[in-house]
């Protein structure tokens, strides 16, 4: 049997009026993948944040065994010195600063004397951790010039300049495209037959599956069980029900007969130009009709989000041509406020970032976007706004002590329903959803395309992107396929597929 690297023993963790982790174990194998999955919310970040020195000792009760000794972590230097390294869903990079000074910032190589930072040494080291890691790239450049994919890949150099025993990664994969996630757990891979250790939190199960050694699953900040791949034939249902603790007969849940109408929003030769003078959208033409939910899909950089942007008011400024039409009566779309009115509602594929004010409550979270619906005269009311509030809380099933509650403080999951709360406050007849699902997990996820089904059977439209073809199969009635700032196919449902999606994705824009 495998050497154990680390055994957390009986960890519990409690914030006010909360248990977070309540007598979890687990243990890791030596130079082994291990993978954690749960819901959001099960306890899998605050355990790695526990382990890190995020928590530090103290805060805790437990044991935490690592090289065969107990440690009692005060920060996260602490577990650095012994080897530990973690990445966060958010990447803790300097923008503005090179590569090489990313990768060694905060132990700096110094020579000399004085003891100075050796700049030609640094980027001579710089330069040799990236081969590791299989990126060619001049370490001179800017973290804020590089893609997603490469900043996580100059995230793990930085800890692999460590000299990391066990490299723990939050979501590694959430915000990479298809070809960048298949890049990184091909790199996990490597560093496993490296001697290198890791721990991978996900919610993409089929992933999990791909490269784990051994899963472990937290639900309401427990240990469930510990799966053993190697030995076992583990499937993706039998996590699922250790996660939720029922089984998800279908992921995608399906929508009883719908009438699909007539068409809610049509567009016409849309064309887009950026600041740069950057053809991003064209000749775009699609339409979406009422009862129905159109899937858009592409590589990133294909222009979904573009369009989405460029339609729901043009916040982003581009120099646009085209027509948009609404049941049929042409609408100019100059502002997010005309989009609005317009009946158009755009759910951000960035709910921390743009969805969200996460320091604020769930309350002023949902009612943001339609202020006027709760005031008169210019005075909120304030009283309406909460009975608004509780009737999405209870509609979407936002789960959450008090709708006073903080929403920073929520899952992501919860968030996602907070965000769709606001914007169906706006009575929008389109919804778009930009990643839906991004970064929830698959409980959630179920609950979120249920509460699709439900609208579009009201007769909203919806359109979705999606990055997950499996998402864009099962929850479309047509599928759009973008390929650098064209569409370059449209799909019934019925003859759709993986295969013929990715060959429409590729095929170029021109």
């Amino acid at each position: 049997m495998a050497n154990v690297l680390l055994e957390m023993k009986n960890i519990i963790k409690e914030f006010p009026g909360v248990i977070a982790l309540n007598n979890v174990n687990i243990q890791v194998k030596q130079g082994e993948i291990h993978c954690l999955v749960g819901e959001n919310g099960a306890g899998k970040s605050t355990l790695m944040k526990v382990l890190s020195g995020v928590y530090p000792y103290g805060s805790y009760s437990g044991e935490i065994i690592f090289n065969g000794e107990i440690m009692n972590f005060s920060n996260i230097s602490d577990s650095e010195n012994v080897g530990i390294a973690i990445i966060y869903q958010e990447l803790a990079l300097v923008p503005e600063l090179s590569i090489y000074e990313n990768i060694f910032l905060g132990h700096e190589i110094k020579s000399g004397f004085l003891k100075t930072v050796d700049w030609n040494e640094t980027v001579i080291r710089a330069k040799a951790e990236l081969l590791k890691v299989k990126l060619n790239i001049n370490p001179d450049v800017k973290v804020k010039e590089l893609g997603i994919g490469k900043q996580q890949l100059v995230e793990i150099t930085k800890a692999l300049s460590k000299n990391v025993k066990l490299l723990i990664l939050d979501e590694p994969t959430a915000a990479l495209n298809e070809g960048d996630s298949e890049n990184l757990l091909n790199l996990l891979i490597e560093l496993k037959n490296q001697g290198v250790t890791s721990i991978m939190i996900s919610h993409k199960l089929k992933e999990v599956l791909a490269i784990a050694d051994t899963i472990t699953v937290l639900r309401d900040g427990q240990t469930i069980c510990s799966l053993d791949c190697k030995g076992t034939n583990v499937t993706e249902s039998m996590i699922i029900k250790n996660m939720v603790g029922r089984e998800i007969a279908d992921i995608y849940p399906k929508r009883k007969s719908v009438d699909i109408g007539e068409v809610n929003l049509e567009v016409k030769n849309w064309n887009a130009f950026d600041k740069t003078n950057r053809h991003v959208l064209k000749d775009i033409n699609l339409n979406v009709r009422k009862g129905e939910i159109i899937g858009i899909s592409g590589l990133m950089g294909s222009g979904r989000t573009e369009f989405a942007l460029s339609i729901f008011g043009n916040s982003t400024d581009y120099k646009i041509s085209g027509e948009t039409f609404i049941e049929g009566n042409e609408v100019l779309l100059k502002t997010p406020y005309h989009a609005i009115k317009s009946g158009i509602a755009y759910v951000s594929e960035d709910r921390k970032g743009n969805g969200l004010i996460l320091i604020n409550d769930i309350i002023e979270n949902i009612s943001i976007a339609n202020l006027k619906k709760i005031s008169k005269y210019g005075v909120l009311n304030k009283s309406v706004e909460i009975i608004n509030a509780e009737k999405f809380r209870n509609a979407l099933k936002i789960k959450t002590p008090s709708i006073e509650q903080i929403v920073g403080n929520l899952s992501g999951g919860n968030q996602q329903k907070v965000s769709l709360s606001k914007w169906l406050f706006t009575n929008p007849n389109v919804l778009i959803l930009d990643e839906p699902t991004r970064g929830i997990d698959v409980g959630a996820k179920f609950e979120i395309y249920t509460i699709m089904n439900e609208l579009v059977k009201q007769g909203m439209s919806i359109i979705m992107i999606s990055s997950e073809l499996s998402e864009i199969l099962g929850m479309s009635d047509r599928v759009y396929v973008m390929s650098e700032g064209k569409i370059t196919g449209e799909l019934a449902i019925k003859e759709a597929n993986q295969e013929k999606i990715m060959e429409l994705a590729t095929i170029g824009g021109h």
